[in-house]
């Protein structure tokens, strides 16, 4: 049975404020696997269905309103998305999985470049799967997990808009999550409850980030 880890402590939170402090930038987009920004810092990737709250959760993270972008039109955004974090690490912005409308070619061409990613990218630190309280899993919630147990990557499951359900509601699925994280050999045993609008767990969702970032430069030359 998987050990199940505690709440960042008062220091971990302190260094994912910091982090999370400095500049934001984007620095690179790739649609194909082969063109790839040359591996370099540790990268922490951002992945879930359509609309579940992803550019949303990374602009509340990086204290931006329009850093992370999101389409009109669900599974619109079909490329890797690079941010430099501080000169310390790189956020991932992954295309959403799961739209409904896109044609079954185009979903398994999905697949087959996301797992070429993670099972290719040896900066990869850590996958933060997004889910969203409000609703059941779904096959392609399912799929994702597989794929990233197959890929070998841990991935630690987040939850969003959990400020738009009531907190029995919030506590059941809570419960659910953590069970399904124990069957995948991949999943990080620890969830975290986010919410974009009021700042429920952006600063535990730092902190745990924060753990795989480069050293602060002491000189602050970079």
């Amino acid at each position: 049975m998987k050990e199940v880890a505690g709440p960042p402590t008062p220091e971990q939170i302190e260094a994912g404020r910091v982090l999370f402090s400095g500049e934001c930038e984007f620095f690179f987009g790739s649609q194909k696997i082969d063109q790839l920004p040359p591996a370099g810092r540790p990268e922490v990737a951002f992945a879930g269905r359509s609309n579940v709250g992803k550019s949303s959760l990374i602009n509340a993270l990086t204290n931006r309103k329009a850093l992370a972008r999101a389409s009109s039109e669900p599974g619109r955004t079909k490329q890797l998305n690079f941010f430099n974090l501080a000169d310390r690490i790189t956020l991932v912005d992954m295309p959403g999985y799961g739209f409904a409308k896109a044609a079954k070619t185009v979903k398994e061409d999905w697949q087959n470049t996301m797992f070429a990613y993670l099972r290719g990218r040896t900066t990869l630190a850590r996958v933060i799967l997004l889910l969203d309280a409000r609703v059941e899993l779904k096959t392609s919630d399912k799929d994702a997990m597989e794929l990233l147990d197959r890929a070998a990557v841990v991935f630690q499951i987040v939850l969003t808009k959990c400020d738009q359900i009531k907190p029995k509601a919030l506590e059941a699925k809570i419960a659910e999550v953590e069970a399904i994280a124990l069957k995948h050999a991949a999943a990080y045993p620890r969830i975290v409850c986010t919410s974009s609008q009021t700042g429920l767990g952006i600063e535990d969702l730092r902190a745990e980030i924060a753990r795989f970032a480069e050293p602060a430069d002491p000189t602050g030359e970079g």
